[in-house]
């Protein structure tokens, strides 16, 4: 197993790592945005505030997403285990 080929394997397992968290993160954001102009506009300063409606919006991406992120792990893990005589020699 060369250089090029390691290379290649971290590259996809860093873009299918990206591809798995972003909408968990980008709902986390768009949410703490949200609380975060709310808090500003009515000048409540409670940093507790925001955990309780991301931690919703988080687990009901997860309902929504989970079977799609899950399916794109798996396929990620079966093709390095599908090709793990390749990379041994």
């Amino acid at each position: 197993m060369d250089q090029n080929v390691v290379i290649g394997i971290a590259r996809n397992a860093l873009w299918n790592i990206i591809t798995t968290a972003a909408p968990l993160l980008l709902v986390s954001l768009i949410v703490g945005l949200i609380i975060s102009i709310f808090q500003t506009v009515t000048s409540i300063q409670e940093q507790t505030l925001t955990f309780v409606p991301k931690i919703l919006a988080v687990f009901l991406m997860l309902i929504l997403m989970g079977h799609w992120m899950l399916n794109n792990m798996t396929e990620f893990m079966v093709e390095l285990y599908s090709n793990f005589g390749n990379y041994i020699r």
